[in-house]
């Protein structure tokens, strides 16, 4: 006898490619994940285009590694659930694709699946029972943002990066300091060798009131550190390791200042004692040590994702999607990807202070 709806999860929201098997939402039988960051490195970043020709190739023999690991075949599963968006064209486009074929077939139910909100609920995965009402840091490359997470199904948008995401950040700068791509694990592993009080780098609207991020002055700070007020290019040749170390701890520390006090101010100005992270740069071990501090100075119940479930990864939208199934809130085979969020008019944006940092952008 099944335990519960056996839900095939696909992700292709990025350069990731992955398929997982996740039973009743949260028996994870297997999540198999393909990495292109090789294919990306020299670029110092992602390249769409060369990351849907990579998903196109790897997206079957994934799929089928994942039935394989879980033993189940095509013919177990209740359902497929698939990132509808946000994020790349080109790379969405593989994994609808692939999962609507599925479901036609097999004739399976399809379930579309926001990318965003599988990251806000993923802490859930492992969590003893379901941690809601909670803030959610939702912290990666391409999104920074906060939630109050409900339920499953009961998300509301409390403020967002108004320019650019943290993992970009972290990117931008690795680059100024050429340390490699990608730039947060770099950052991270280097700054245990640096000094994060050797340079006080601003923390932008800290103390105006809103939830929204920014990041692009901070950016700024450190170029103009490195190469000189108002000039755009130059050289870190001329540093030893321990400057680069101290500059990359000091951006770091700065960063994570910024999330990490946002979150708390959320979970103070909604009322709610728990936080949950998620998203590739929760991996980020001076976040997660900034958090459990903070939250255990406010007395807020923490929910980290473990580090396997923050990058992309398919289990979480299997996790997600058996939520929706359950609900009957089901996609049909006319399903389009979006590169932007899939439900804006359930994100009802907390306007919070004043000036353009103050408002939400959709």
């Amino acid at each position: 006898m099944k335990a519960g709806p056996v839900i095939l999860g696909i992700e292709t929201s990025c350069d990731e490619t992955s398929a997982a098997v996740v039973v009743a939402g949260r028996e994870v039988r297997s999540n198999v994940v393909s990495s292109q960051v090789e294919l990306h490195a020299r670029y110092g970043g992602i390249v769409p285009e060369i990351a849907s020709r990579a998903q196109l190739e790897a997206i079957r023999p994934i799929i089928e590694q994942a039935l394989g690991r879980a033993g189940v075949t095509y013919g177990d599963l209740d359902a497929v659930a698939v990132t509808a968006g946000p994020g790349l064209m080109g790379s969405l486009l593989i994994g609808v694709s692939a999962a609507k074929t599925l479901c036609l077939a097999y004739d399976l139910p399809l379930v579309a699946v926001d990318h965003i909100e599988a990251h806000a609920t993923s802490a859930a995965l492992v969590a003893p029972e379901a941690p809601w009402p909670a803030v959610a840091l939702v912290v990666s490359g391409g999104h920074t943002s906060l939630y109050l997470v409900r339920d499953f199904l009961d998300i509301e948008l409390l403020g967002q990066t108004v320019d650019d995401a943290a993992g970009e950040a972290f990117d931008k700068v690795a680059a100024m300091l050429e340390l490699g791509y990608p730039g947060g694990p770099i950052i991270d592993r280097l700054s245990q060798e640096g000094d994060p009080r050797a340079i006080r780098f601003p923390r932008p609207g800290l103390r105006s009131g809103h939830l929204n991020f920014s990041f692009s002055g901070l950016k700024t700070a450190v170029l103009y550190h490195l190469y000189g007020p108002g000039r755009k290019y130059g050289s870190v040749a001329h540093l030893s390791r321990k400057q680069v170390a101290d500059i990359a701890a000091s951006f770091q520390a700065a960063l994570v200042d910024t999330l990490v006090r946002r979150t708390i101010a959320a979970a103070e100005q909604t009322g709610v004692q728990k936080v949950v992270v998620g998203g590739g740069v929760a991996a980020n071990s001076a976040l997660r040590a900034g958090l459990q501090q903070a939250c255990r100075q406010a007395g807020c119940e923490l929910h980290l994702t473990p580090l396997e479930y923050c990058t992309d990864n398919a289990a979480m939208i299997a996790a997600l999607g058996y939520h929706l199934l359950q609900a009957e809130k089901l996609a049909d085979l006319w399903l389009e990807p979006k590169a932007g969020l899939l439900r804006p008019a359930l994100r009802r944006c907390r306007q919070r202070g004043s000036g353009p940092a103050g408002a939400c952008r959709h």
